[in-house]
């Protein structure tokens, strides 16, 4: 007989080594707890999936997540991500680029849906909302917007 999974209200606990929130499954089996940082990856990896995405982040957490990848050695995976996660659920708050032509609002209601999706689907917390503040506009083939050359006043 497979045991039924529910919850219940637990004290929140605090990594020994920072100050994070650990939410806290409970079944007659035993108690799960995932920390912030693993939804906040889940979350940015669920927005990079999506087609119109051109990065999490603005331009200066962008720089400043490949200075941080470069010192840690790896890629700072969740600049542009911030959570909320309680006992049973969970809030997110990401910034993005979108690629141009994409449609923003399409883009943000499809990161939106695949953030719940996904962080549902594979912790189990009820997600009770996703913001989605896009902060830049990055064209493609370049970071710059696209300019006409100016024709030169002299020959």
């Amino acid at each position: 007989m497979a045991a039924e999974t529910s919850t219940k209200a637990a004290p929140t606990k605090a990594s020994t080594t920072t100050d994070l929130t650990i939410s806290l499954l409970t079944t007659d089996r035993g108690v799960t707890s995932i920390d912030e940082s693993v939804i906040a990856k889940i979350a940015s990896l669920a927005a990079q999936e999506v087609d119109g995405v051109a990065q999490l982040g603005g331009t200066i957490s962008g720089a400043l997540s490949k200075v941080v990848g470069r010192i840690r050695g790896d890629e700072h995976q969740t600049a542009g991500v911030g959570v909320e996660v309680g006992e049973r659920q969970a809030a997110v708050d990401l910034s993005l680029m979108v690629l141009y032509p994409a449609s923003i609002h399409q883009v943000a209601q499809s990161v939106r849906e695949n953030v719940i999706s996904r962080i549902e689907e594979m912790t189990g917390l009820e997600v009770v909302e996703v913001n989605v503040a896009v902060t830049d506009l990055r064209f493609p083939g370049g970071e710059k917007e696209p300019v006409e050359p100016t024709p030169s006043r002299v020959q």
